[in-house]
């Protein structure tokens, strides 16, 4: 399956996105236009203390007008390595840093309509705290869960964020989940 491009037109550029419409022609040969986001990537992080406890952050999301519980995440700046941008983005929101950082798996958040590609990892921290610093129109508030709470409200529907409920999956599914705090990184 494949659909061919017969034309494209940026009909918004703006200082995250880009709104692309495409003329398409599929193999039956029937045309459609396809309204495509284009997005830069984004990671995700999932950091873990050496207690056990893993750090989230909670913060309003304007689009959906509520404050929700998420995972670390970032946009990644134009040619940033995605491992770059996870060690930055866990700095910024929460102050810690990673010992160890492993990736996770790649996915895309919605394919249908955006070209945005997550890639998930999991990161050992260390105890050590220093002062958020993230962006200045953003405002976080640091939170601490057990593996136990994250579960009980991702059940409950007390956390609704895809890309933090994929994490959570990809974690309790990868072969990260019994590592020891021990230095070392994987990238994506």
């Amino acid at each position: 399956m494949h659909e061919k491009t017969l034309s494209s037109k940026t009909v918004f550029d703006g200082r995250l996105l880009k709104l692309d419409v495409l003329d398409v022609e599929l193999d039956s040969g029937l045309r459609a236009v396809r309204e495509v986001v284009r997005h830069p990537g984004a990671c995700v992080v999932l950091p873990r203390l050496p207690d056990g406890r893993f750090v989230l952050v909670r913060q309003f999301r304007k689009p959906v007008e509520h404050e929700l519980i998420e995972v670390v995440a970032g946009v990644m700046k134009s040619g940033e390595d995605p491992a770059d941008c996870a060690d930055r983005e866990l700095r910024e929101e929460t102050g810690f840093k990673a010992t160890g950082l492993y990736s996770m798996g790649v996915a895309y958040s919605s394919p249908g309509y955006c070209d945005e590609q997550l890639h998930f990892f999991y990161a050992q921290l260390s105890s050590e705290q220093e002062s958020p610093n993230p962006e200045d129109d953003e405002k976080l508030e640091v939170i601490f869960l057990s593996a136990e709470r994250i579960e009980k409200m991702i059940s409950e529907g007390e956390i609704v964020d895809a890309k933090t409920v994929v994490a959570w999956q990809l974690y309790q599914r990868s072969e990260v989940r019994g590592q020891k705090s021990e230095r070392g990184r994987m990238g994506g």
